[in-house]
């Protein structure tokens, strides 16, 4: 990877929209190659795939937490069961597992505290293998979704 493919990578991270044409001449190269590069770094899976960016609160999914999980088991049976677990809830948009205490990090969108409760109270709190659950509330989106700094 050159210099040249880490600047269409930088390019389509800030408006994945973009146009071949366009992105060719941000980037400095006819159309030709520069399709060509952008679509060998699709296929050496660089580049997973293009995405629209919602802003939550238009959807109704303003309310944002913080959910530290700490294991009480963590055997390869109740990680994959756990994980498989977290991973069938729509809610949770990140989910991290961590070295060290706790051992999961989510992050979890509802419409509201009500509906944060009814998630927590159904079906986080039922996940297998947990010990227990550490919730804060995000207050502020200081750094969100940054581009990688190519």
């Amino acid at each position: 990877m050159d210099a040249i493919d880490r600047e269409i990578l930088a390019q389509l991270q800030v408006d994945g929209r973009l146009t071949i044409t366009d992105l060719a001449q941000r980037v400095g190269l006819s159309v030709s190659p520069a399709h060509r590069r952008m679509r060998d770094l699709e296929r050496a899976g660089v580049i997973q795939g293009y995405r629209a960016t919602i802003a939550p609160a238009k959807v109704n999914l303003g309310f944002e937490t913080l959910v530290f999980i700490t294991m009480h088991d963590a055997t390869k049976p109740t990680i994959a069961a756990f994980e498989a677990a977290v991973t069938a809830i729509p809610q949770i948009t990140l989910a991290q597992r961590l070295f060290g205490d706790p051992d999961y990090l989510l992050r979890v969108v509802t419409a509201d505290l009500a509906h944060f409760q009814n998630l927590y109270d159904e079906q986080l709190s039922a996940l297998p293998g947990v010990q227990r659950l550490n919730t804060t509330l995000v207050m502020k989106k200081v750094v969100d979704d940054r581009p990688l700094p190519l």
